[in-house]
């Protein structure tokens, strides 16, 4: 039990460091980042498509977030520059949205 417990905290530190990163798009001047973040937001793309969704930080605290997010890093990692991809169809995304808000 204590080593899955210390992996679960791991994944949440590296989820939390991705969040902060993608928080903090718009705050600088390095172009590369997207201005149209708001601060405590960040971007995710979603579907075959990559449609892009603003969502607030506090949706982290969800378990049904938590667990787009975990797929999304098995899938892709934890390595994100303007973004993070979850990998689930657009449709799927919109009923977590809908249970979250």
């Amino acid at each position: 039990m204590a080593v899955r417990k210390s992996n679960k905290q791991t994944q949440a530190a590296a989820l939390k460091q991705i969040i902060k990163r993608c928080s903090s798009f718009g705050r600088n001047n390095d172009n590369d980042f997207p201005n149209d973040v708001p601060r405590g937001h960040f971007p995710v793309y979603v579907g075959d498509n990559r449609s892009r969704y603003i969502v607030p930080i506090s949706w982290l605290n969800h378990s049904e977030f938590q667990s787009l997010l975990q797929r999304a890093a098995e899938e892709f990692g934890f390595n994100h520059d303007m973004g993070i991809t979850i990998p689930c169809q657009e449709e799927d995304f919109l009923y977590v949205m809908s249970m979250i808000q």
